[in-house]
Formats: C-alpha cells, sequence, structure tokens
C-alpha cells in the first residue's frame, strides 16, 4: 500500500481539517475530505441554512451562503475535539450577511468521518 492509498484517521483528518479550517479554506477542506454522499444538516427552522445531500450541493449550499455575505467582522474555528469517528470544532462568525444584517453565530459543528473521508456535517447554534 503506498501513501496516497492511506485511508486517514478521523485524528489525522481533523488535524488536516484545522489547518486548512485556520485560514478559511472551507471549499478546499469540503474538496479534499467531503465524501461523495455527504449530508450537511443545520438546526430545523434555521433562517440561514437547511440541509443539503452530496458533494455538489453541500458546495452549493455553501456557495449559496458566501454569495450573501457582505461583510466579515470577525471568525474563529477552535482545535477540534476527536472522539471514535467524530470531531467537533467551536466556530463564532460576526458577518453582515445580505437579507439579515450583522449576525453572530457561536455554532458546534461536527463532523463524522468513514474511510478517511468526511460524510457528515451537524451544525449546532
Amino acid at each position: 500500500m503506498t501513501t496516497q492509498q492511506k485511508i486517514l484517521t478521523t485524528q489525522e483528518v481533523a488535524a488536516r481539517f484545522n489547518e486548512l479550517a485556520q485560514q478559511e479554506k472551507w471549499f478546499e477542506i469540503q474538496e479534499e475530505f467531503f465524501a461523495d454522499n455527504v449530508r450537511s444538516i443545520d438546526p430545523q427552522n434555521s433562517p440561514y441554512f437547511g440541509y443539503a445531500e452530496g458533494k455538489s450541493a453541500v458546495r452549493k449550499k455553501g456557495e449559496d451562503f458566501v454569495k450573501r455575505i457582505e461583510a466579515v467582522h470577525r471568525v474563529y474555528t477552535s482545535e477540534p475535539l476527536v472522539s471514535g469517528n467524530h470531531f467537533a470544532v467551536g466556530r463564532e462568525k460576526d458577518i453582515t450577511v445580505q437579507g439579515h444584517g450583522r449576525i453572530q453565530i457561536n455554532q458546534i459543528m461536527l463532523y463524522e468521518v468513514k474511510d478517511g473521508q468526511i460524510v457528515l456535517e451537524q451544525f449546532f447554534y
């Protein structure tokens, strides 16, 4: 087995995720780690986001939101906490969003890893 075929552990995925998240490279995270059947779940009745399934639908969900950001005042992502095949990060956003004005979101972002790929992202806020 070559290095390129090695399946990353949840700890390794979380470490690379953190490296990219600290640079605000969210689409790179999606490209590198999201499985084709990834699911993205926001709280029920969220005024900002919804549910998406499949790598391209999840990417579109992110792109649609990014297009509506008018200003970024502060963003922060904590170090990942890893347990089994899951990891979580804390995320704080102070942003101005078209249609919502200036909003502050403090959330927990939970990820499930299977075979070295992220199969689920779920947000709690």
